[in-house]
């Protein structure tokens, strides 16, 4: 039988403290959404920052966001960034806990930038995390497991997410696998690949 601890959670950021950074990754209908609001559910201020383009024609999108909207607690406030997350974490008030859902929204919004472009916004965003004051917990889509894409753009969005989540866990203060409804703690059990 697994052990269940329901109590576990990260601690709401106090006056004062730097930024923190906690990533949970996994495959699509991991639970890797689900852990990472447990994480913040005792948090009293919390931004959901949703990443992904808007579907309108998509109703089973639309299905999806709606059991998000319906677990997240009353007093989480929603900001949809499209394309520009870097903008809006700039412009959040310090103290607060953030749940960034997810990376991949923000990879694809940029695929039209060229290599350096893409570079120069990585780097602005890891800054804009660091210099921010607030505790994140930041939603990370497992892309890499399964077929390769069939196309290069499909292939550059791959690449780019996994070289982009590198990048933040070296950042990171912990990061989070989350498989078949079960959150393994990666810094705690993994090694640093050199």
């Amino acid at each position: 039988m697994a052990v269940v601890d329901p109590t576990f959670h990260v601690e709401p950021p106090m006056a004062g403290q730097t930024s923190r950074l906690i990533l949970v990754s996994g495959p699509a209908r991991s639970g890797k959404s689900r852990w990472a609001e447990h994480l913040l559910l005792h948090h009293p201020v919390v931004t959901y920052i949703a990443t992904a383009a808007t579907r309108p024609d998509d109703p089973d999108w639309h299905k999806r966001l709606e059991v998000h909207r319906q677990r997240r607690p009353d007093h989480w406030s929603l900001a949809e960034c499209g394309a520009d997350l870097v903008n809006v974490i700039d412009n959040l008030a310090p103290g607060q806990s953030v749940l960034i859902d997810a990376l991949g929204g923000f990879v694809a919004h940029h695929l039209d930038l060229n290599a350096s472009e893409w570079e120069h916004l990585c780097e602005r965003l890891i800054a804009s995390i660091r210099s921010s004051h607030c505790t994140f917990v930041l939603v990370i889509e497992e892309t890499g497991w399964g077929v390769v894409p069939p196309t290069r753009i499909g292939g550059l969005f791959r690449d780019r997410l996994g070289s982009l989540a590198q990048s933040l866990d070296r950042v990171a203060n912990a990061a989070w696998l989350v498989l078949q409804g079960r959150a393994l703690d990666l810094h705690g059990l993994g090694q640093l690949v050199p």
